[in-house]
């Protein structure tokens, strides 16, 4: 959630009246400068009306984004420090590089924050190079898991409570074949945040007509259009052509990707048809078993707009570690 010196408010942590709550903290750290973690706790008779329905306690970590609180005339080392961190952390993403930003929310460092990308730190300390060192191993293991995590830890005997905060690249979702489920398909993965593109040879389907939503229409052959773009551990690929001749050589270099899901439209017999083509060109049952086929959750929907919801109801599963049975 994010809240600007106006007042302007964009996002949310909690979906309920603490959002209020959260606001007027947040006053008080951009009036001071100085961050702190809310604890909010409500029982279960007076969850509704403050908003956790579900009663319990959430904490809120309120930290100002601006590094000119001083009473010197010139800004302090942590300020500096701080501003710039967060310009290093903006570059990246706009640079859609991954960063685990690590932050001390109490005990030893107790303030301290360090930036960690793929290959190592980029700016930041949590105050000792035991501390750091110790934030470069939990930034790799939640890189690697795609995961945000408060951690408590120990440095030499003293507890130290952690905030791993993980800012990934827009994730996208690669659509093979312009058919009509997938017009839908691509309007509602961009609701729920992904870079869409669309491959497909076939210009009568692959317009920017049909295809207004999508940040990326290529009408090439998926073997042609996939040597020119980045396919990481967030990125999905679902294929709808329903034509061997556009699925098969596309989901070669899907399987030799480290693509999070890649999901196929079609009849058992047709996916059986496109094992039979993928294992004549050497691709292992081991890594044709990762696609998805028939694609999507069974939700019984027919349309197209409904099989575009099972689909992303699949991808927003598997993305969160759920388990997809399929009969």
């Amino acid at each position: 959630m994010a809240i600007s010196s106006s007042g302007e408010v964009a996002g949310s942590v909690s979906g309920g009246c603490v959002e209020a709550a959260v606001a007027e903290e947040a006053r008080e750290v951009l009036a001071t400068g100085s961050s702190k973690l809310a604890s909010y706790g409500v029982s279960d008779e007076t969850a509704w009306s403050v908003g956790l329905s579900c009663g319990g306690r959430i904490d809120v970590f309120i930290e100002s984004m601006q590094a000119d609180h001083t009473t010197e005339d010139e800004p302090s080392a942590d300020a500096t420090g701080q501003s710039t961190l967060f310009l290093s952390l903006v570059d990246r993403l706009e640079r859609e590089k991954v960063s685990a930003r690590i932050l001390v929310l109490d005990g030893t460092g107790d303030g301290g924050q360090i930036l960690i990308g793929s290959s190592g730190r980029v700016a930041g300390t949590l105050g000792s190079p035991a501390l750091d060192e110790l934030a470069l191993v939990l930034a790799r293991e939640h890189i690697a898991n795609l995961t945000s995590a408060r951690r408590s830890v120990e440095i030499a005997g003293a507890p130290c409570d952690l905030f791993i905060d993980l800012h990934l690249p827009r994730p996208k979702l690669i659509v093979i074949g312009a058919v009509h489920v997938a017009i839908h398909l691509i309007s509602l993965a961009r609701r729920l945040g992904y870079r869409t593109i669309v491959i497909d040879p076939r210009t009568v389907f692959a317009t920017p007509e049909r295809f207004a939503e999508a940040d990326l229409l290529l009408a090439q052959w998926p073997q042609e259009a996939l040597t020119e773009i980045a396919v990481d551990r967030t990125t999905c690929f679902v294929f709808l052509s329903h034509d061997l001749k556009i699925d098969v050589p596309g989901l070669v270099i899907a399987l030799e990707s480290p693509a999070l899901y890649i999901g196929a439209l079609g009849s058992k017999k047709t996916h059986a048809k496109r094992l039979e083509a993928l294992r004549e060109l050497g691709v292992s049952s081991d890594k044709s078993d990762r696609i998805s086929a028939p694609v999507g959750l069974d939700l019984g929907g027919r349309r197209a707009e409904e099989i575009a919801l099972a689909i992303m109801a699949e991808i927003v599963a598997v993305r969160y570690g759920r388990e997809v049975l399929r009969s």
